[in-house]
């Protein structure tokens, strides 16, 4: 279990989970974040699982912010997280703050097997998460029915996890490549020796078959007693993953349908883009009980769609967030009027020559490749708004668009047109949006430098 899990289109590595000892930190001040930056919080409350923990808070938030709680893949950090995923700039573009915990074990994982981890208040990883979230409920005032998860692999795991030992806590979440909560359930060590719990191969390998009902039951043992409002739950797996086998996917369907108490037929089945197939159940449109994608030919190193997640959250809205920073009160002194007018000048009767367009964007092209095919990551950043957006570029060698995601691409030769999704359509100036594709090559694949947005040059970020 070596292969690893970077920035978008990454994912973990060995799953290796284990309990840690208990331990407790005072509630104390943390520096507020300057500028937009990633924070270090050093002490938040209640920490049994040992847990460091990173914030990302906008310069500008609404009243009553949102807060997403973004969770790492194993071998992976809080910053990995914040670097790697588009959920801080999506966060400054919408007005919502997001916490990155950080997992202090070997090999970086959470803890989603131990006994402690799956119950409610119990000694280890959800409840120092919870923690977390409740230190920035008190700090910033936020919206308590607005707190959502999401993770990726290890990260992914926690996120069910979370949805199961706190759904009071928690209105929705958004898991890439994981497992049905409990699933990797272990015989646990004794808590504070800070050994690991064994890797849970049954589940991993997709050995672990239930009834919805089974599922259901596991997940609700998780919070004995409660009747509360459960969360929503997107699913994101890829068909081909080896690591944590793709049977996970459907057993996860089983038992959030069962938890949330809607069939697990399928109310609707259909294809955002290529090589995505999505079902949802419960509902039709996009805030479903449960949404489950399904990226064909995909391992474990699927992509990470920010934008899709939080439009499943409802994060994505139209209302103007407001300054964190009072305005100050005393008003700028104003100056009056000129009492002459200015002269005026004459129109010119010969128009000017019309300007040369400006480059209207910057594009990064980053890609994974191997044998004949290849991954690519592109981030788009746009020097004005944009309310629809058209990325065109030529291949130099001939590569080919298999499946694509954030986007609805086709290719005509060697000529590629990118256009948004429906959700990713509007982007303010100075924003960026970003998307992501597989492809095959010949051996080649150099990569473009023609990129064209809604019909204006692109330099080369």
């Amino acid at each position: 279990m070596t292969s690893s899990l970077r920035r978008v289109v990454a994912a973990a590595t060995t799953l290796v989970l284990g309990v840690v000892g208990l331990a407790a930190a005072a509630l104390t001040t943390a520096p507020a974040a300057q500028a937009a930056s990633l924070v270090s919080v050093p002490s938040f409350g209640s920490n049994p699982g040992q847990l460091g923990m990173s914030l990302f808070v906008p310069d500008s938030l609404p009243a009553r912010p949102a807060v997403l709680v973004a969770v790492h893949y194993c071998t992976g950090t809080a910053q990995a997280m914040y670097d790697g995923a588009q959920f801080d700039e999506l966060a400054t573009r919408y007005g919502y703050i997001v916490i990155y915990p950080q997992a202090n074990r070997s090999g970086s994982c959470f803890d989603v097997s131990s006994a402690e981890a799956l119950l409610h208040g119990g000694a280890s990883d959800p409840t120092s998460i919870v923690s977390m979230v409740r230190y920035v409920q008190q700090r910033y005032t936020t919206d308590t029915s607005r707190v959502f998860v999401t993770g990726v692999s290890s990260g992914a795991m926690m996120t069910q996890v979370l949805l199961a030992t706190y759904p009071d806590v928690f209105a929705a979440g958004s898991a890439f490549a994981g497992v049905p909560a409990t699933c990797f359930s272990t015989t646990s060590p004794p808590p504070g020796t800070g050994s690991q719990a064994p890797w849970n191969s049954d589940c991993s390998g997709g050995r672990l078959v239930r009834t919805g009902q089974q599922w259901g039951d596991l997940a609700r043992a998780a919070y004995p007693g409660y009747t509360g409002a459960r969360p929503r739950v997107q699913l994101w797996h890829g068909s081909q993953d080896t690591t944590l086998s793709y049977v996970n996917h459907g057993e996860a369907i089983k038992q959030w349908t069962n938890v949330l108490g809607v069939s697990a037929t399928p109310a609707s089945t259909d294809y955002p883009a290529s090589g995505l197939v999505r079902t949802r159940y419960g509902a039709t449109g996009d805030r479903a009980p449960v949404e489950a994608i399904t990226l064909q030919n995909v391992g474990h190193n699927l992509p990470v769609d920010a934008a899709a997640a939080i439009h499943f959250f409802g994060l994505d809205s139209t209302s103007t967030p407001q300054p964190t920073t009072p305005a100050p009160t005393t008003p700028a002194p104003t100056t009056p009027a000129p009492t002459t007018p200015a002269p005026t000048t004459p129109a010119p009767t010969t128009p000017p020559p019309s300007p040369t367009p400006a480059i209207a964007c910057s594009v990064a092209y980053s890609v994974n490749q191997w044998n004949t095919g290849f991954t690519a990551n592109i981030t788009v950043k746009s020097n004005v708004a944009l309310n629809g957006w058209t990325l065109t570029w030529t291949w130099p060698s001939g590569q080919i668009v298999t499946q694509a995601w954030s986007s609805v691409t086709t290719q005509s030769g060697s000529f590629v047109t990118a256009k948004n999704a429906a959700w990713n359509s509007s982007i303010p100036a100075g924003g960026s949006f970003q998307l992501g594709l597989n492809g095959s090559h010949t051996g080649t694949n150099t990569a473009p430098t023609n990129f064209v947005l809604n019909g204006a040059p692109c330099s080369r970020g």
